[in-house]
């Protein structure tokens, strides 16, 4: 496409880091990255699970190649990714909504933009609640964007305390645990037929800490069954892939002793969390979080709003 720039930079200077990171989505040579000349060409689009899902898809004639985050791409991105776009051979997205931050990326959007012989391949956004049952994700309404400090995940007992009006146990049940995870796997599978994805829902029945580091960061064993079942619906070959590493391993959240005792693990319980390989006392994490609350009450009404359920679950058990 004529308005992409292939340069280094303007007057030959060196690109910045980002554009070094996705090199070879910006044009920039990657040694090595097209060694087979016959692989198809995929694209994974997503949330920051899409990266790991991407390399636990790559080889076995398919070369993957990296591309930012769904929620980092602008307007500045769109010509590079409609060059890559133009040659790739497999789609592999989250049910991204159309007009996402009001550019073209959502679902339907980018395949209509792919050549007619290719495939596409939706996966679900993994959110799985069973393993750490008072943790939620919420969106303040004066800006979605806005996370908490520490860590960006939600806890629905600081939630309630800083809301000063709903009152919640101080001990979380293995009932409780079981009814949070089974309304958790219920809401996947809706999401997973509603938007025609493949599974990941079934992974669940018998939940496990090496399945989720935290609310919707799945290990590796998650990645690598998604990627079986994304290859088998793109009709090739089934390929395994060790990274040499734990993915998505910057956060692991605290486990409570009630999860080990519904699903009957080996587990010892864990207090604190690891936070970029530093432990963080989830007291200090609750102080944050009530001063965040403090100068952000619409986030507490939102978060109680949306998670009702989850909050009487535990208030009953």
């Amino acid at each position: 496409m004529d308005d992409v720039d292939d340069s280094l930079g303007d007057m030959g200077q060196e690109p910045d880091g980002r554009t070094l990171h996705f090199g070879e989505f910006y044009g920039h040579a990657v040694p090595g990255a097209e060694a087979d000349s016959d692989a198809g060409i995929a694209v994974v689009m997503g949330n920051c699970q899409a990266e790991s899902l991407r390399i636990m898809l790559d080889g076995a004639g398919l070369h993957t190649v990296r591309v930012p985050p769904v929620h980092e791409l602008t307007a500045a991105d769109l010509p590079f990714l409609d060059r890559l776009l133009e040659r790739t051979t497999l789609l592999v997205s989250q049910p991204v909504r159309d007009d996402y931050h009001e550019l073209p990326l959502g679902l339907r959007q980018l395949s209509s933009r792919l050549a007619a012989q290719a495939n596409t391949v939706a996966f679900p956004v993994i959110r799985f609640a069973g393993l750490y049952p008072t943790h939620a994700i919420v969106r303040p309404p004066s800006d979605l964007s806005l996370v908490p400090p520490i860590v960006a995940y939600h806890d629905l007992r600081t939630l309630a305390e800083a809301s000063k009006r709903v009152t919640m146990p101080t001990v979380v049940t293995p009932k409780a645990v079981r009814a949070i995870a089974t309304d958790s796997i219920a809401e996947l599978t809706r999401r997973e037929e509603a938007f025609d994805t493949v599974r990941a829902s079934d992974l669940f029945a018998r939940p496990g800490f090496a399945q989720m580091r935290t609310l919707n960061h799945p290990g590796n064993a998650v990645f690598a069954a998604v990627a079986e079942r994304v290859r088998h619906r793109a009709g090739l070959v089934e390929h395994s892939v060790d990274p040499g590493r734990a993915l998505l391993d910057s956060v692991h959240a605290p486990r409570l002793a009630a999860v080990i005792e519904a699903f009957d693990l080996d587990d010892e319980p864990a207090s604190d969390w690891v936070v970029g390989g530093a432990v963080v006392a989830d007291a200090d994490v609750r102080e944050a979080h009530l001063e965040w609350y403090s100068q952000h009450p619409d986030a507490v009404e939102a978060g109680l709003a949306r998670h009702r359920r989850a909050l009487e679950i535990l208030a009953a058990a």
